[in-house]
């Protein structure tokens, strides 16, 4: 008879997300608000792209970035949300190592574009506003394909790093006191990489807080150019430049509470860096004057006839 042979079956490593607050005993309320919440943001998002792609008055640079933006916030979404609900209806809330550094990717991938379209969009008010003459040649299909290509592209990549180094590192814990995949991970690492800390300020400085000053910057230019212009000119720059001020306000705010939570290991509630997403359709769906008339038209043609 031949001797066995034995093969090495490599097992995969779980993680145990920590973070839930008695999840056993309110699963299935925190199940049900959740699932809610995110049908709402799969409509809501859904149905101001659809408004977008749909009607042609809507196909200018301004309306194709907050689609994209829309677009953004239903993968940012989906990144966190199915995996909670089904953590929520769970025995065990756990996850694998790999899946757990794809969350993560994503997660900040998916946030560094966020600011970067606000960026684009600050850009394309600038133009719009402050040099109306110029804004069909220098606004160009072929300039809003390219700052699409590098919103989404330029976080990804660099993301990507963050996440093969953090791939490479040794675990010495396997608890995280969060909810989701998030830079909670590091904590995990038996030792502290100096090369991770510094990529990953790199990389907050490039999309995070590079394109939150150049926005800032922007829009003061535009303000200031707008106060000594007429009032036709006040009144453009207040009704689409401030949806944008506030999304990118709230986003800001988001992402400093996600730092502070992972730098004080804080048990505040961890939910509320999730209704981002939600905040969005309704600011540029109530804010923005064309795609209320358009909601408007969708949701009450049928009483007004």
């Amino acid at each position: 008879a031949h001797p066995k042979k034995w093969h090495k079956t490599v097992q995969p490593t779980y993680l145990i997300f920590g973070g839930h607050v008695e999840v056993h005993k309110y699963r299935y309320l925190y199940f049900m608000v959740l699932f809610t919440v995110y049908i709402l943001i799969l409509c809501s998002n859904s149905t101001i792209v659809y408004l977008i792609w749909k009607h042609r008055d809507l196909h200018e640079p301004m309306y194709i970035f907050i689609a994209a933006l829309l677009l953004n916030s239903v993968l940012y979404s989906t990144n966190i949300y199915p995996k909670l609900l089904i953590d929520f209806l769970s025995e065990q809330q756990i996850i694998s190592y790999q899946a757990c550094l794809v969350q993560f990717y994503m997660f900040y991938a998916l946030g560094g574009s966020e600011f970067l379209l606000l960026a684009a969009m600050s850009y394309d008010r600038y133009v719009s506003i402050c040099k109306p003459l110029q804004y069909p040649t220098i606004m160009t299909k072929r300039t809003i394909s390219v700052f699409l290509a590098l919103s989404w592209l330029v976080p990804a990549c660099e993301v990507g790093g963050t996440a093969t180094l953090t791939a490479n590192q040794k675990l010495c814990g396997f608890t995280l006191k969060v909810i989701f995949c998030n830079n909670s991970i590091y904590k995990l690492h038996c030792v502290p990489s100096r090369a991770i800390y510094i990529y990953g300020l790199f990389i907050l400085l490039n999309v995070a807080y590079v394109p939150m000053i150049f926005i800032l910057f922007t829009y003061a230019k535009i303000f200031v150019i707008a106060y000594r212009s007429s009032k036709e000119v006040r009144t453009k720059a207040a009704e689409t430049c401030l949806p944008h001020l506030l999304v990118l306000i709230n986003f800001s705010l988001l992402c400093t509470y996600d730092v502070i939570l992972m730098r004080l290991e804080s048990d505040i509630p961890k939910i509320l860096v999730l209704y981002n997403p939600l905040f969005n359709p309704i600011i540029y769906g109530l804010k923005m004057k064309e795609t209320y008339k358009h909601l408007k038209k969708l949701f009450f043609q049928g009483k007004t006839n």
